[in-house]
C-alpha cells in the first residue's frame, strides 16, 4: 500500500475528506440557525396561534453585552404584533395591505420603519453622533458649497413650507445629515434628510412630500438630539411620501 493509505479502500486524504464536508455542513447549519436570531418565529397572517420557525429551529436565547454595558438577548423575547395603521385590500390570505388614516404615518410601504432603540448613535468616545451645527462651532460649510441655512423650503406641490434654520452634522462622517426646517408661519421645526433635498443657491427642494404636510413629520424630544428610532420614523415619512403623497402617485405609470 501507497504512503497515508489505512486500507486498500482508505486513506487520509480521504478521511480528511469526510471530516470537511461534515465541518462544512455543520458550518452552515450554525449560520443557518444564527440567522434566525432576529424576525422569527415568523408571523402567517392568518389570525391562529401558529408558530413558524423555519429550517433550522430557533436557537437557545443569548446574552450579549454591548459597548455601553447594556445587555440584549436574541432572539428578542416573544411580544404581541404591533398594530398597524392599516387593513388587507382583499380577504384572502396574503393580501396587499392599504393605510388606514395617515398614510404618511402608517408604517408600512415605503414608510415602513424598524424599532431601533430610543437613544442617540454615539461616536467612539460616547458622544451624541448627530448635532446641529450650533453646538459645533468648530466646523461650517465648505466655502465652494451652498449654505442653505435662510433659504426657503419648497414642497413637491412648489408651495412654501418654512426655512432652513440649522444643518445637523454626523461627527464621526463628517457629513450633513439632516435640515432643519423652521415651518412657515409656525414656531415648529422639523428634520428634513439630506438625502430628500435638492439644494440650490436660491432654495431646498423637496420633491417627497407636500408643503402642508411638514407639520406631521415625527419630532424629536431633544432640540440638539436625534435618537436611532426617532431618525427611523423620520426618514419613514418621507419614504412614505414617495407613494402616499399624493392620490396620484399609487396609480400606475402605464
Amino acid at each position: 500500500m501507497e504512503t497515508g493509505a489505512i486500507t486498500q479502500y482508505v486513506d487520509v486524504a480521504q478521511l480528511v475528506l469526510y471530516v470537511f464536508w461534515i465541518f462544512f455542513f455543520g458550518l452552515i447549519y450554525y449560520l443557518l440557525q444564527e440567522n434566525h436570531r432576529d424576525g422569527y418565529p415568523l408571523d402567517p397572517g392568518t389570525g391562529r396561534d401558529t408558530k413558524m420557525e423555519g429550517w433550522p429551529p430557533i436557537p437557545k436565547p443569548k446574552t450579549y453585552l454591548l459597548a455601553d454595558g447594556k445587555e440584549v438577548v436574541m432572539p428578542y423575547p416573544l411580544t404581541g404584533p404591533e398594530f398597524l395603521q392599516a387593513e388587507p385590500r382583499h380577504r384572502w390570505i396574503g393580501s396587499p395591505i392599504e393605510p388606514t388614516g395617515n398614510p404618511l404615518l402608517a408604517g408600512i410601504g415605503p414608510g415602513a420603519w424598524a424599532k431601533r432603540a430610543d437613544h442617540p448613535d454615539l461616536t467612539p468616545e460616547g458622544a451624541p453622533k448627530i448635532t446641529p451645527l450650533r453646538v459645533n462651532p468648530e466646523h461650517g460649510v465648505a466655502s465652494r458649497d451652498h449654505d442653505p441655512r435662510g433659504l426657503p423650503v419648497i414642497g413637491a406641490d412648489d408651495e412654501l413650507a418654512g426655512t432652513v434654520k440649522e444643518l445637523w452634522m454626523d461627527r464621526s462622517e463628517m457629513m450633513f445629515r439632516y435640515i432643519e426646517v423652521q415651518l412657515n408661519d409656525s414656531a415648529q421645526t422639523v428634520l428634513l434628510p439630506v438625502p430628500f433635498a435638492r439644494i440650490t443657491d436660491t432654495q431646498v427642494k423637496v420633491r417627497a412630500i407636500l408643503a402642508h404636510q411638514f407639520r406631521d413629520v415625527p419630532g424629536h424630544r431633544n432640540a440638539d438630539e436625534v435618537t436611532l428610532l426617532e431618525e427611523e420614523k423620520i426618514a419613514a415619512y418621507y419614504g412614505a411620501g414617495t407613494l402616499y403623497a399624493t392620490p396620484s402617485r399609487q396609480e400606475p405609470l402605464v
